[in-house]
């Protein structure tokens, strides 16, 4: 029978009521007495000198309070970027300075270049517009291999070329990788594009300066992931505002999925505008702003080669990558295409030598930074498309050909030093197969074919590290903050539980399913726990919602904080019922003295925790309240099994999906229902880059795709309905909850699964192509196998 309460079972989402409703409170619906709006003038040249910026007829205008430029920041510090990768040559990263407003030059079509601070947004942008920039165009550099060639245009001047680093790793293991390649029985190379993609959360970002000029305090109201990352980042390398001065909140988020973790540098305009003009400051991004100053996501460029013995065991993996990172460096950008994407190049397979390139490369375009999955898509795409070729060209069967491959014994240790603890690929292939029907493919393709539809099949496996840790180590890799997370658990005297949280919920569902977590511990309704996030006055130092972190550390923190509570109330349970604190059991919301009847209510100890007259306080301080750190010991890794079924128009090239499954081991499953819709949510995304979506720019830096005129975003008639399975579950051995992250799986393992699915289609109307790259627009299908 399923659970109706507690751990594993399918509670309602309690924050939909509101969002439903409408009466969710985001940062739009935040409006403070006498507030200013601001509207940014942004560059629409892709590189440029700067000349002059006239603002004198601007400044005249109706309503305009004053008009920021460069100039007004020259005292103030970079944007920072949060993580510092060393090249294959023991080097530190080339990281050129971030500007808040842009100085000297302009890099990228976006690029702020002044700011108008109004009393409306219509006079702050009537104002913009009359503002003239004078700008000496220079060459863009878009092309990543172009920006990397000698003579090219530099994005930077005061650095040395376009190249950010080039991180080999394991740097060790490159001589015998060369060599297991040169003399294997079989070598497959492919080269393939991971396509830009824009993050588009359905709701833009918005950002509010407060300035409290009596006790000199900034509020910054932000949608951000990870508001406590804001504050450090911008009060301490940006303004200069001590932290105790400097608050930030996060209150509802209309979506993230990574470019809300990210400082930008509208949120230290506000902040600092906000100071400077003594009162509030507003900018909400329209949705063109937001395609040309949000951070893209993936735009990689890749040749992996993978090599067989002659019994078809893999053996050698090679890759080389140029990463695009835009025109300045995003707050964890360096960490994605490396460390974040590097370390995952084994995947679920048993390959012994690997050894992963990567150039970094800065273009005239927007940064580009983690973006749903964050590296570890980008590595399962290269991988599971390779060994798909690697199947067709050997005549054998891919899902036979993975399952020879499979890790078995655990824990593994990777060459890509990462160490897998545990797992069963094994088990999530055996239930893909199951949930899928594969054995009634052949009939479906049959029944395809009397229509005139091509109908192809796409299998892909994945494995994913997240809830990314432990701190010290990741400090050794760049990482400028540490990854833990924090939670305090505060019992209110008549029983009641509210838990501040490090973790930001922003369509997790963390106000439901954390609750469940500590009913279930204590034995409570879940109704009486209340999850606080988002103010960082209120919660304690946290590295926010990102990676899928937040169960498997932030959960993990307020579990270790729950116990400290629960232990603290047993000393309280052992006075009142005059027994040994070893005899004190919790069950059901009770306290009892094993083996007997005596028994109290846990609201009997909490009242007495705050009313203290029946224990010595000089053994129990008052009050019942702990917080906790948690520190992970190593990443979670779930992984999984996913196929595609397509259907091909051999006269048009369009691809319909016909069926897709997901077979996750997410380790234990807190609530089931919120687990299948971050799976969903998941894959749609990973059909939308494998279907549809590109971030397009042409030779010039312009930005092509910049509105959904032109930026294809997937719609409910282009995804199917999709089978979820997660029972094949092997709990993480090293968290208290034995919990896997679940919120980016669906993006890493469904694009591989479609484009394997469309050249399998391809095939099977005897179209022999090995490989297009995404999106799989109507048009390169069709140009494909008409090539």
């Amino acid at each position: 029978m399923p659970k109706d309460h507690g751990i594993g079972a399918s509670s309602k989402r309690r924050e939909d009521v509101r969002f439903l409703t409408g009466t969710g409170r985001y940062t739009d619906d935040i409006n403070l007495q006498g507030q200013a709006y601001v509207h940014f003038v942004r560059s629409d040249v892709a590189h440029g000198t700067i000349n002059s910026i006239d603002t004198s007829e601007a400044e005249n205008m109706p309503g305009v309070v004053r008009i920021f430029t460069g100039a007004d920041f020259e005292a103030v510090g970079s944007i920072p970027c949060g993580w510092q990768v060393t090249d294959r040559f023991g080097e530190a990263m080339q990281e050129p300075a971030h500007p808040v407003l842009a100085q000297g030059k302009v890099r990228h079509v976006g690029d702020p270049i002044a700011a108008v601070v109004a009393e409306t947004k219509e006079q702050a942008r009537d104002a913009a517009e009359a503002i003239m920039v004078d700008i000496d165009e220079l060459p863009a550099v878009v092309n990543m291999k172009e920006a990397l060639a000698e003579g090219a245009p530099k994005v930077h001047d005061d650095l040395k070329s376009n190249l950010c680093y080039d991180w080999g790793f394991v740097e060790d293991n490159k001589a015998a990788v060369d060599e297991a390649i040169k003399n294997a029985a079989h070598v497959t190379t492919l080269e393939l594009v991971n396509n830009r993609l824009v993050a588009n959360p359905m709701e833009p970002r918005v950002a509010v300066g407060d300035y409290g000029f009596a006790n000199d305090e900034s509020t910054l109201y932000t949608t951000s992931q990870n508001p406590h990352v804001i504050r450090l980042l911008m009060g301490a390398f940006v303004l200069n505002i001590p932290e105790h001065k400097l608050r930030v909140v996060a209150p509802d988020v209309g979506g993230g999925f990574g470019t809300k973790i990210f400082h930008y540098a509208e949120e230290a305009f506000v902040t600092f505008a906000s100071r400077a003009l003594r009162r509030p400051v507003k900018w909400t991004s329209t949705r063109s702003e937001a395609f040309m100053s949000d951070a893209h996501g993936r735009d990689h460029v890749t040749k992996i080669e993978l090599a067989l013995d002659a019994d078809n065991n893999f053996t050698a993996v090679r890759t080389e990558t140029y990463a695009n990172m835009g025109a300045y460096l995003s707050t964890f950008a360096p960490s994605v295409p490396t460390w974040l994407h590097g370390t995952l190049m084994a995947g679920n397979y048993k390959t012994p030598l690997i050894y992963v390139n990567v150039k970094a490369v800065f273009t005239n375009t927007v940064p580009v930074d983690a973006y749903r999955g964050a590296g570890r898509p980008e590595a399962t795409f290269q991988l599971e498309r390779v060994i798909d070729k690697a199947a067709r060209e050997l005549g054998v069967d891919p899902i036979a050909l993975r399952r020879q491959n499979f890790i078995s014994e655990f824990p593994y240790a990777t060459p890509v030093a990462v160490e897998y603890d545990t797992g069963d690929y094994t088990a999530t292939m055996d239930k893909l197969e199951e949930i899928m029907d594969l054995s009634g493919f052949e009939a479906r393709r049959k029944e395809s074919e009397a229509k005139g539809k091509w109908r192809g099949l796409g299998v892909n496996c994945y494995i994913e590290a997240c809830g990314i840790a432990p701190s010290n180590l990741v400090g050794q890799l760049g990482a400028r903050a540490g990854l833990y997370d924090a939670a305090t658990v505060r019992v209110n005297a008549t029983g009641s539980i509210s838990v501040m949280v490090g973790a930001h919920s922003h369509g997790q569902g963390h106000e439901t399913t954390f609750p469940q977590v500590i009913a279930e511990m204590i034995g409570i309704d879940e109704s009486q726990v209340d999850i606080v996030h988002g103010d960082t006055s209120k919660i304690p130092f946290g590295m926010g919602t990102y990676g899928s972190r937040s169960l498997a550390v932030c959960g993990s923190a307020m579990v270790r904080a729950a116990e400290k509570v629960i232990n603290k109330a047993k000393k309280i349970a052992a006075h009142l019922l005059e027994a040994s604190e070893a005899d004190i059991e919790l069950k059901d919301g009770k306290f009892s003295v094993a083996g007997t009847d005596k028994e109290c209510a846990w609201g009997d100890v909490t009242l007495a925790a705050y009313v203290p007259h029946n224990y010595p306080l000089e053994d129990i301080e008052p009050g019942l309240e702990e917080t906790a750190f948690y520190d992970p010991a190593n990443f979670t890794y779930p992984s999984g099994a996913y196929a595609c079924e397509v259907e091909v128009d051999p006269d048009t090239g369009k691809v319909t999906i016909a069926k897709f499954a997901a077979a996750d081991d997410f380790g234990n499953v807190v609530n089931p229902m919120i687990v299948e819709g971050q799976v969903h949510g998941g894959i749609a995304q990973g059909i939308g880059q494998a279907m549809l979506e590109g971030a397009v720019y042409d030779a010039e830096g312009q930005l092509l795709s910049a509105s959904y005129m032109d930026y294809a975003m997937p719609r409910a008639d282009d995804l199917p309905f999709y089978i979820v399975d997660h029972s094949c579950a092997t709990p993480c051995t090293h968290n208290p909850l034995g919990v896997k992250g679940c919120g980016e799986a669906g993006a890493i393992g469904s694009p591989p699964a479609v484009v394997n699915a469309v050249i399998d289609a391809l095939a099977s109307g005897g179209k022999n192509v090995p490989h297009i790259d995404m999106p799989l627009t109507p048009h390169r299908v069709w140009k494909a196998m008409n090539a």
